[in-house]
């Protein structure tokens, strides 16, 4: 079956075709081929011609003649264009003709620097060989010497040239001395806090070799983004040639927006997308059609994987028979995998035995997979260069490829879904740094002087620095000695920062079954809510128990399991200001002496612990139970956007029925009602049946909600509304566990709950971040860290990267969308892709959040 047949189909298919929110085709485009340049060394056209190239496209070429003129040079084209050959010619032309002449090879990730090699040899083949390798965390010692001193070009990565290079210079005399080019690979990924510290370690870089006396030539490749020349000036801190026009060709390409379908209009329910993902790609391994399916998230990319390869699963959910698929031709792709596990199933890719690929966005980034004829991108990715980039990796040259974005409840997808013309007719997003970040900056000072000390007046890349250097004096980790600063503490600085994560350690995953096996790692802040004790972890869809987290050696001790259940952490987070940077009060435009609301943002501090988790079925998610834990709390101090609702608002909206953020008021005769009925009840839960054992008395639950009362209470007095809700016909004993489980199901989502669920899903939208990036906070009523009920949305990076001011910046458009979006919304009382919802038999808020959007609008 061909690709096309079966977007025909899916067009016709009753099931599908009235899904589709969008379907834009782009037609197939010719190759712009220019004559390899004259002056091509021999040995590079002979090995071209080996290859089968005669001639190139229109940007490798400019690439060269760029290169060749001495300019720095960033390729900002499509996915598969050929850019690697754009910087590897130049690179190889060097090394042929000045035989001392060395060059460094930079990517995001080890696997992509394995897969550049083994391309890079292929060249190197047909051509006198300058020899390249590795030097990676993984090289063995014992072939590290050999590297060194032998290597012209060295393929690396940024956090090894930042532990294991720049601080061990002396070892790289002659590689420095002689370094030509420095190629950075997948430059688009360098952004936020990454790209900050990458740019960093670009500066330190520079300041080495140019103490040994090179000034090395910078070529830069990126995916399409907005803004790649101000990226790449940013990252090298010089002038850049950009070349950003594609003359590669391509075949037919069809992005479809998919958005299952709702099945109760009531509460906008839709169909799950992963379940709805799972059901298009076993249509795609119908046809014969090789894909990958891009999942949000680590977790994601293994439920997927045990539905894709769980037939008989699939057959008692679908009530359909099924094609039996090896789960050898379906393979998870994500961080955690042992390296040997990933290359084997890129060979599988290319080789073609492996069919389906489930893949976080590790797969995203330019790994020669072979020609996928599609993918499925479960969920929006949180940027439009992102999705592209997804979307991309389906389809090479000619032959026709097709890219679905299924549409997840999020606010943000849904958001697209209704307005696809906003995602079709945005531009890439601009990739974002700030390498003179205080904290960021700070450390990577430290780096560079234990690496050589600083002169007086001299500058880190093109930041004078003298005054963080007599910071660093007073704080007695450097001395000031005849006009040089020269570092001074014990400590090897680069050893404990971290490029990439606030948590630089990492945990082993090791397995018992046959004596301790490992098979993979995890980060320390990613192993408190994956790895915790109890959870059930999931790696190449194979379930295991987590029987211990030793954080003392670093360890997460497994066994294989098989239940019919995962888990999913509860997580707690309080916060406390710190500073204010910036506050405005907001008066509303028609009564200019009343006060709606006040925005701020400032320094903060997020404390969040795992406090336990809970067990849901597969499929139908039903909540099994929940089970407490006692881990260690993680704090991160960083920046925060707030919005308080003023008292004047607040006042209106109680006297309209429309706020239910104020805690539950029983009244004075609560304890002694709740003893009453605890003790009618015989201290039994009614319905599990558990006793009440020593220091743990169960809840009193209210079977139609205290809330509910005063939500439709009219004219009626405050304690008559008690009276009536605390009937003793009305109050019930549960046990924990059960409250919780019948809490869930009648749950009353307050407005201001609404509220941050929506700003929290649509501020990534504005910020062209990530949603990973933030997170959301409320409190609901005066505190001591906020006077007024308070909606806080705050950088999950250390020391903020700067969202939390755009976030104030861009207020009033933030709210004017989200009262666009929940207004738009056709569910009756919030849903997942507006306020959220409530409970099965309670209430969303979504009438009281409008009440607070249109108060604070107005």
């Amino acid at each position: 079956m061909s690709l096309e047949s079966l977007l025909a189909r899916w067009q016709l298919d009753p099931e599908t075709g009235p899904n589709f929110a969008a379907w834009e085709s782009l037609p197939p485009r010719p190759a712009d081929l220019h004559p390899a340049p004259a002056y091509l060394p021999a040995p590079l056209r002979d090995m071209l011609r080996a290859r089968g190239i005669e001639t190139l496209y229109s940007h490798q070429v400019e690439a060269w003649e760029a290169a060749r003129a001495g300019e720095n040079v960033a390729v900002a084209t499509g996915t598969a264009s050929g850019k690697t050959l754009a910087y590897n010619l130049p690179v190889l032309a060097a090394l042929l003709e000045e035989p001392q002449a060395r060059a460094l090879y930079l990517f995001p990730t080890k696997a992509l620097a394995q897969d550049q090699l083994n391309t890079l040899q292929s060249f190197q083949s047909k051509i006198v060989n300058p020899q390249s390798a590795i030097y990676d965390g993984d090289t063995p010692q014992r072939d590290r010497k050999p590297i060194r001193e032998r290597a012209r070009v060295i393929l690396t990565n940024p956090d090894m040239l930042h532990t294991g290079i720049l601080p061990h210079h002396t070892n790289w005399e002659a590689f420095f001395r002689n370094l030509r080019f420095v190629v950075i690979d997948e430059m688009h990924t360098y952004r936020g806090v990454f790209g900050s510290h990458v740019a960093n370690v670009l500066r330190r870089l520079k300041r080495v070799a140019k103490f040994y006396g090179a000034n090395p030539q910078f070529i830069l490749a990126s995916a399409t983004i907005g803004n790649p020349r101000q990226l790449a000036e940013k990252l090298i801190e010089a002038p850049i040639r950009l070349i950003d026009r594609d003359g590669s060709a391509r075949g037919p390409r069809h992005f479809l927006i998919y958005n299952p379908p709702v099945v109760d209009e009531s509460i906008g329910l839709r169909k799950s997308s992963v379940l709805e993902s799972v059901r298009l790609s076993r249509q795609l391994s119908g046809d014969g059609l090789q894909h990958v399916v891009f999942a949000r998230s680590r977790r994601s990319v293994e439920l997927l994987l045990t539905y894709l390869q769980g037939n008989s699963e699939w057959k008692m959910v679908n009530g359909k028979s099924s094609i039996n698929h090896s789960p050898l031709t379906i393979r998870g792709y994500r961080s955690g995998y042992l390296p040997s596990q990933r290359r084997e199933i890129e060979k599988g890719l290319r080789d073609g035995s492996v069919r389906t690929v489930v893949a976080t966005n590790a797969l995203e980034l330019g790994i020669d997979i072979g020609g996928l004829e599609a993918a499925l991108l479960v969920g929006y990715p949180g940027t439009v260069a992102s999705a592209r980039q997804q979307a991309g990796r389906a389809g090479r040259g000619s032959a026709p490829a097709a890219a679905v974005l299924v549409a997840s409840a999020n606010p943000i997808d849904q958001f697209l879904a209704h307005h696809p013309d906003y995602f079709f007719g945005r531009s890439p997003e601009q990739a974002l740094v700030n390498p003179d970040h205080l904290l960021i900056l700070l450390n990577h000072l430290r780096c560079a002087m234990f690496e050589l000390p600083f002169q007086k007046g001299e500058t880190f890349g093109n930041l004078a620095v003298d005054e963080f250097l007599e910071f660093l004096v007073a704080n007695r980790e450097a001395h000031l000695s005849q006009e040089k600063y020269f570092w001074m503490a014990d400590s090897y600085p680069a050893a404990n920062i971290s490029l990439r994560s606030a948590s630089p350690e990492s945990y082993v995953l090791q397995t018992m079954d046959d004596g301790p096996r490992t098979i993979g790692i995890i980060d320390g802040r990613s192993a408190l809510w994956m790895a915790h004790p109890g959870a059930v972890y999931l790696h190449e869809a194979r379930q295991y128990f987590v029987e211990e987290l030793d954080r003392e050696k670093k360890i997460a001790r497994l066994r294989p399991f098989e239940s019919d259940y995962f888990t999913e952490p509860l997580q707690q987070t309080t916060i406390q200001a710190l500073s204010v940077q910036q506050q405005e009060t907001i008066f509303d435009s028609r009564q200019t002496t009343l006060a709606t609301h006040a925005k701020g943002w400032g320094e903060l501090q997020a404390t969040m612990q795992v406090t336990g988790f809970r067990k849901l079925r597969w499929y139908s998610r039903e909540n099994l139970g929940e089970e407490p834990l006692d881990l260690p709390p993680a704090d991160l101090q960083t920046t925060g956007y707030w919005l308080s609702i003023s008292e004047e608002t607040v006042k209106r909206l109680s006297a309209d029925g429309l706020w239910m953020n104020a805690p539950n008021d029983y009244g004075p005769g609560w304890a002694r009602l709740r003893e009453a009925v605890r003790a009618r009840d015989g201290y039994l839960c009614q319905v599990c049946g558990r006793e009440e054992t020593v220091g743990k008395q169960h809840a009193v639950h209210h079977k139609v909600p205290f809330r509910l009362f005063l939500h439709n209470r009219g004219a009626t007095s405050p304690e008559a509304v008690r009276e009536k809700a605390n009937d003793p016909g009305n109050l019930t004993t549960l046990c924990a566990e059960c409250h919780q489980k019948v809490e869930a199901n009648i749950r009353m989502r307050s407005g201001l709950a609404g509220l941050a669920y929506a700003l929290g899903n649509l501020a990534p939208l504005s910020l062209m971040c990530d949603p990973g990036d933030l997170g959301t906070h409320i409190e609901p009523v005066k505190s001591g860290t906020f006077p007024e009920p308070t909606v806080v949305l705050y950088d999950l990076v250390p020391a903020g990267i700067g969202f939390s001011q755009k976030l104030f910046e861009m207020h009033a458009d933030l709210l004017a969308r989200a009262l666009e979006l929940v207004s738009e919304c056709a569910c009756e009382d919030g849903c997942p892709s507006c306020v959220g919802p409530g409970g099965e038999n309670g209430m969303g808020g979504k009438m009281e959040t409008l009440a607070i959007l249109r108060a604070v609008v107005a």
